[in-house]
């Protein structure tokens, strides 16, 4: 049975108990884990990289003591070389561009100190949440092609990475109805899915059975890798 896990900084503190001091996240959306990084290991200092302009800009209102964030992309990282100890790719690696994504890896690497961990965590195209998500949004291709980046990363000759460990698991997502997931799922600010009345009623469809009185409760399957760039 697939370990249920209701927050993902326990997997990434397991994986990497004394993260830092210098730390960096790409596509980093809300940084709601890294907020919780700074509480857990005080003295850590953040990066996050957000392309998704609406996002950065709430980002920017007051953020904590320890955080920066910076509008760019994986594939262009406005960093010196070897600066950071830990790296957070979280369900963020798929959003890359296509022909982006071996730069982006790269990238990473360039701004890593050696020894330094990639944390790269990615939604498994699997499960009941994910068969609605995919009727407006179908991310097979884009999340295959992220782990595929991955591999050809760990496979390059005299390539910077190994990897260290793997982790699977699943976490709970709920939702207090269908409005709450059209909210949070189908229109985020960062993604345009074209949502006409025709799809929004089949959707609407495909969730209505997975609710009860108390919301909607699902498990999102992950899988995480973590990478370490040699000397």
């Amino acid at each position: 049975m697939t370990r249920l896990v209701n927050d993902e900084i326990d997997i990434l503190a397991e994986l990497v108990p004394a993260p830092g001091p210098q730390a960096i996240e790409l596509g980093c959306g809300a940084a709601r884990m890294a907020r919780q990084m700074l509480q857990r290991w005080p003295g850590l200092r953040y990066v996050g990289l957000e392309v998704d302009a609406i996002q950065h800009a709430r980002n920017l209102q007051d953020p904590p003591a320890g955080m920066r964030f910076v509008a760019a992309g994986a594939q262009d990282i406005p960093c010196e070389d070897a600066q950071f100890d830990l790296a957070l790719m979280l369900k963020s690696l798929h959003h890359v561009p296509l022909d982006a994504m071996d730069r982006a890896l790269a990238e990473v690497a360039r701004v890593l100190r050696p020894g330094g961990y990639l944390y790269v965590s990615e939604p498994v195209f699997a499960g009941p949440l994910n068969e609605i998500t995919r009727l407006y949004n179908d991310e097979g291709a884009v999340r295959a092609a992220a782990q595929a980046a991955v591999d050809r990363a760990l496979a390059a000759d005299a390539g910077p990475w190994r990897e260290v460990a793997q982790r699977r698991f699943d976490m709970p997502v709920e939702f207090s109805d269908f409005a709450d997931f059209e909210r949070r799922m189908m229109r985020p600010t960062f993604a345009d899915h074209r949502i006409d009345d025709a799809l929004q009623a089949r959707v609407a469809a495909a969730f209505a059975p997975h609710c009860t009185p108390q919301g909607a409760r699902f498990v999102r399957p992950m899988h995480v890798r973590l990478l370490q760039r040699g000397g």
